[in-house]
């Protein structure tokens, strides 16, 4: 990965009703110890409506990835069981995660993998839809704020204050607040926290 920001952005001819990049996916690797693997390459549709990314069985197939666990995940059919995995992603401005969690899935024909809000959220995420095309883009690290009307409004719960007091604290055995249902030390609080 690199320190300096790195974007794409696609513009469709047209109104884009999904969001479509090429994704090159590998086994999980520390970049301290190992090269980045290959990779290969699939369609990726970018969900902000997605908490988490998944994967299809064919990736999980492909690319040799190793489950580490089971996990309750939640989709347009309700709550179901599904098995997790570690695996590198590389997106199409050449950052990638080398160590991040996915779930296995069933997604839309002609996709692979779901790029959800694990990701979306360390970058920079915007859609236009200028002169009726629809322009997507994407910037990691995040750089700035986008705001379209001037007034921003925080809408932070509790409201956000400048002193450290308004940081609640966490117990080591209270529910770790990221919603995992873990304790917040085997979570978390851990010394290798998920990523």
């Amino acid at each position: 990965m690199t320190n300096s920001g790195r974007a794409f952005t696609i513009i469709a001819n047209g109104l884009a009703r999904v969001l479509v990049t090429l994704v090159k996916v590998g086994i999980a690797f520390n970049p301290d110890t190992s090269p980045s693997p290959e990779g290969k390459e699939y369609d990726g549709i970018w969900d902000t409506g997605a908490t988490a990314s998944v994967v299809t069985e064919r990736v999980v197939t492909e690319c040799g990835l190793k489950q580490i666990g089971i996990a309750e995940a939640h989709g347009v059919d309700g709550k179901y069981l599904t098995e997790v995995y570690l695996m590198s992603l590389r997106v199409p401005n050449g950052v990638g995660w080398p160590f991040m969690k996915v779930t296995k899935g069933k997604l839309p024909p002609g996709a692979d993998v779901l790029i959800g809000m694990d990701i979306i959220s360390r970058g920079d995420f915007a859609v236009t839809n200028f002169q009726g095309k629809t322009a997507f883009s994407f910037r990691w690290p995040s750089m700035e704020r986008i705001d379209f009307t001037g007034k921003s409004q925080l809408v932070d719960k509790p409201p956000l204050s400048s002193g450290p007091s308004s940081i609640p604290k966490v117990g080591r055995n209270d529910p770790c607040p990221c919603g995992s249902g873990k304790k917040y030390k085997k979570c978390h609080g851990s010394a290798n926290p998920p990523q």
